[in-house]
């Protein structure tokens, strides 16, 4: 594919979409993308320099594969390479977080473990035209746009599409499981002083956004042609170009600018951009990237991960955890607002952990890494039953 060729025709972007967002088959790799607020050490209320945080990273690489990426408000990612099996992915990104701990902590700072900054207000770290670009689109539709940006941070595990013929329920289940694995996991009650009232306030934020580019598509028969429409007919953010303002009129649509909204036609290029300023519960980019789930802190990404996976494991687990999910499911402001509070998402939760919990057990998870991630969710229970 040449990406800087240009698009005339709605039906080459919706096949170009429909052919990469869905890798279905083998290998069947689990992913992980580690999102983690930075504060001061001693000074949490401190606001963080963008030149402080680049010379504690000074260039680091992952050694086991993967990427880190700083966000606009100073955020750290650990992008780890998905790996072929839960086994090996702890094994690997646990021995890069704990690298990557080191390289902070020598330099006076810490990772949050959070899912939204609860001291500082939202203040752009890292500066770029996309980021600035996208603060600009963003605040013009209302201010919880900057909250995004500058003041949250994510877990987003990167789960395999499957075999082909599973995709459309592998689809479904990933999206009806949100509600209570959200609520499980929500992690973000304070942000800038303030208790919200919220479980998850970073979900809140999100929640803010244009349905059409924080919500999700139509459960259809084929997912792929349900996300290609999707995406299509979503606002345009920005377009990038050689002068300074990348600004666009808002409501053009992808397929606005196809059908010559802009002055010039966009390019498979373009499209790519615009794919990755649609924020969805789930994303599919080959996998199915989870972006429902609040950062966690120290190793407690593991069991959400784990979770997930058993959970979506084969096709007699997915219809039994669609099963006990469904009382919850479309709960999504229920889950992020009253976490395990909410008599129908507590009611769903624990049958689908312990589920889970069976299912890593008959794969043959290790003992030590099947007592982790029951442990952490123990441990989320017995918080939510403390409130």
């Amino acid at each position: 594919m040449n990406n800087t060729a240009e698009i005339t025709q709605i039906e080459d972007a919706e096949g170009y979409i429909a052919s990469i967002c869905f890798k279905t088959g083998p290998p069947l790799t689990v992913g992980v993308e580690i999102e983690q607020l930075v504060h001061v050490a001693d000074h949490p209320h401190r606001p963080l320099g963008a030149a402080s945080l680049t010379a504690v990273l000074c260039g680091h690489e992952p050694q086991d594969g993967g990427r880190i990426v700083l966000g606009p408000g100073g955020q750290v990612t650990l992008a780890a390479w998905p790996q072929a099996g839960l086994e090996r992915l702890h094994e690997t990104v646990h021995a890069e977080l704990d690298r990557l701990d080191l390289l902070v902590t020598r330099g006076g700072l810490r990772l949050a473990g959070l899912g939204i900054d609860p001291h500082r207000a939202p203040r752009r770290v890292v500066d770029s035209r996309r980021q600035r670009a996208m603060a600009g689109a963003l605040a013009r539709r209302g201010g919880d746009g900057r909250v995004l940006m500058y003041s949250t941070a994510g877990l987003r595990p990167l789960l395999p599409a499957g075999p082909p013929e599973d995709l459309e329920a592998r689809w479904a289940a990933v999206h009806e499981l949100g509600p209570p694995l959200l609520a499980l996991f929500a992690n973000s009650p304070v942000h800038a002083g303030r208790d919200t009232g919220w479980a998850s306030t970073r979900m809140r934020a999100w929640y803010a956004l244009d349905p059409s580019r924080a919500g999700a598509p139509r459960t259809a028969p084929d997912p792929a042609a349900a996300w290609a429409r999707h995406a299509l007919h979503a606002p345009l953010l920005y377009a990038r170009g050689p002068a300074a303002n990348w600004s666009v009129p808002d409501g053009v649509t992808f397929a606005d600018w196809i059908g010559g909204a802009l002055p010039r036609r966009p390019t498979f290029a373009d499209l790519d951009e615009h794919l990755g300023t649609l924020y969805p519960p789930v994303r599919p980019g080959g996998h199915l990237e989870v972006r429902y789930l609040d950062a966690q802190p120290g190793g407690d990404w593991f069991a959400p991960v784990a979770v997930l996976a058993a959970l979506l494991g084969d096709a007699a687990t997915i219809d039994a955890a669609r099963e006990l999910a469904a009382p919850a499911a479309g709960r999504w402001v229920e889950a992020a607002r009253y976490g395990l509070t909410d008599a129908v998402i507590a009611a769903a939760a624990p049958p689908l952990v312990e589920l889970a919990l069976r299912t890593l057990e008959r794969d043959g998870l290790p003992g030590p890494l099947l007592e982790e991630v029951s442990g952490a969710v123990e441990s989320r229970f017995r918080r939510a039953h403390m409130l």
